[in-house]
């Protein structure tokens, strides 16, 4: 087990899959839910002080990046030498899911953890800069899919997670107008830019 996610097992497809079946719940706000419950986490970083700017960029193929220059995705390198990148996408958050408790995103709603975009989002591209090395995982639906890839290059941390919600769980648009305003609730502990690609 950990603080924030189980350890033990990659995916956690009942976790998933109930997030799916009460996709209405989850994404009520629409696109935009998804992109505050990414951006909480470097957040939570900035308030820490291991992260000092964020961007989220609208891209013209409907999905959505947030990167930031923070420390990266806890990664584990067990005795093989294969690395493991805690299971974020795919295994509830224990400090939020299902928790009465749970802090409350810009939009008013229960902050319930990233594996909720991956869900709920067609595919998802998490890529991950720690000192150690770097590594990228697609998903899609929540569902890893192949291998945990290295990234060459390493020039610096942080995190970028793209995203593409599904419309058929999601549905409705997203304008960088719309972002700027919720991310508003968040620029006291960190600066964020908020961009949208030409189509």
């Amino acid at each position: 087990m950990g603080t924030t996610h189980d350890w033990s097992r990659a995916v956690d497809p009942d976790h998933l899959d109930e997030i799916r079946t009460n996709a209405g719940a989850f994404a009520a706000g629409g696109p935009l839910r998804l992109v505050l419950e990414v951006l909480a986490y470097p957040v939570d970083e900035a308030v820490e002080g291991r992260t000092t700017r964020i961007r989220v960029v609208l891209h013209a193929d409907g999905s959505v990046s947030v990167a930031d220059d923070g420390r990266g995705t806890e990664t584990r390198v067990d005795e093989d030498g294969v690395a493991r990148v805690k299971p974020i996408m795919a295994t509830k958050d224990l400090r939020f899911y299902g928790r009465d408790d749970a802090p409350l995103l810009p939009d008013g709603s229960p902050r319930a953890g990233i594996s909720v975009v991956a869900a709920l989002s067609e595919w998802v591209v998490h890529t991950n800069r720690r000192a150690e090395g770097g590594w990228s995982q697609r998903f899609e639906h929540g569902l890893p899919q192949g291998v945990l890839e290295a990234v060459p290059g390493q020039a610096s941390t942080g995190t970028v997670v793209q995203f593409r919600p599904d419309p058929a769980l999601v549905p409705g648009s997203l304008t960088a107008d719309e972002v700027r305003a919720a991310a508003q609730a968040y620029t006291a502990a960190v600066p964020i830019e908020v961009v949208a690609e030409s189509v």
